[in-house]
């Protein structure tokens, strides 16, 4: 059996403890691996003047593989955020994330089961803005005015929509290849090219143009992201792989997520041309650190994304099914799933306690 060396990125609030029950379910798996621990976030700024020392990028680039709990953005710093510079630092462009039903969330939907692909580096987060009232402001309205490209109120402050040819590209094909690689029949493109024709008319234009190299083996639609909200509230069944651009990915994300019991059980990854990062998208829940009561389903399910992407398939397909085993039985789980269900947390169970009721069954 190969030795996979993984950076573990703890985080902040909950993130120790429920990463420390992934971590015991992983182990159980009899995958091989050797954790390296590096802290980021609030708790290294002191000591480092920043959220995200270089030694915790340089860790994910050597091992390629590193997996986080919720890391909290300190406020005041001008440090806009871990998830996103780590992104940028490592040109982690596709951000996954699967949504899907597992009996006992107490969702909403059953039978959902969806991918969302999501361009991660380009798009309004890009981060090109200008503050109002600020010179470059005023020299860039007067630039818009003069090209007669329309009129911007000068109490104004501007963000920036780069969409590239190169960014979209490469998306799209990942969204296509990763469909043939897992059996799924059909991708969706997700834009506002009605309205937004040189940025989402250039990402449905190459979409449409990567796609006809897939015809006759994975279908094709695009989708107006307004219609395919609803599309999705109403027929969720109707979508298989999801590409957006960055902006309306996040969104949709986290729509998809609510379709299958929220935030709490969605798994996510960060993935480019030569490393991965994986992470839920929850947050941090400082009121709950070291109280052995924050629920892990979320951070397990990215270590089985985790064991998929390094090769150890059956391995994360057996953490997948003890999951589902778990919150299927309904007996040993952590208050928020207990109170989903049957309205009280009479009988719900720790972080840990709930990790072990996992390992009994993988």
């Amino acid at each position: 059996m190969a030795k996979h060396t993984v950076t573990l990125i703890p985080g902040d609030g909950i993130g120790p403890e429920i990463t420390t029950a992934m971590r015991r379910i992983v182990d159980a798996t009899g995958v091989e691996i050797e954790w390296e621990v590096v802290d980021a976030g609030e708790g290294v700024v002191e000591q480092f003047g920043t959220p995200l020392p270089d030694h915790v990028i340089e860790a994910v680039r050597r091992n390629k593989v590193a997996i986080k709990g919720p890391i909290t953005t300190p406020v005041g710093t001008g440090f806009r955020s871990v998830n996103v510079a780590l992104r940028k630092a490592l040109d982690l462009y596709v951000n996954l994330r699967p949504a899907f039903s597992i009996e006992g969330t107490g969702a909403r939907y059953k039978d959902v089961d969806i991918v969302i692909v999501r361009e991660n580096t380009e798009d309004l987060y890009a981060g090109i803005e200008f503050e109002e009232g600020s010179a470059d402001v005023a020299e860039l309205i007067d630039w818009v005015a003069a090209k007669g490209a329309g009129t911007i109120r000068p109490d104004s402050g501007i963000s920036l929509k780069p969409i590239s040819v190169t960014g979209s590209a490469r998306i799209v094909r990942w969204a296509f290849e990763y469909a043939l690689a897992n059996g799924r029949s059909k991708v969706t493109a997700v834009h506002k090219a009605n309205i937004l024709k040189y940025s989402d008319g250039l990402f449905l234009r190459v979409a449409r143009e990567i796609a006809a190299e897939y015809q006759g083996r994975v279908e094709f639609e695009d989708r107006i992201v307004d219609a395919t909200c609803m599309g999705l509230v109403l027929r969720p069944e109707d979508f298989d792989v999801m590409v957006l651009p960055n902006l309306y990915g996040d969104i949709v994300s986290d729509l998809a997520a609510g379709l299958v019991g929220g935030l709490g059980i969605a798994p996510g990854a960060n993935i480019g041309a030569d490393c991965a990062v994986f992470e839920p998208v929850h947050g941090s829940a400082p009121k709950y650190t070291g109280r052995d009561m924050a629920n892990p389903t979320a951070e397990v399910l990215t270590a089985a994304l985790m064991l998929q992407h390094l090769g150890e398939r059956d391995a994360g397909d057996r953490v997948l099914a003890a999951v589902k085993a778990v919150l299927g039985e309904g007996a040993t789980v952590t208050y928020d799933i207990k109170r989903t269900n049957t309205g009280s947390t009479d009988g719900a169970v720790g972080t840990q306690a709930y990790a072990d009721a996992i390992i009994a069954r993988l």
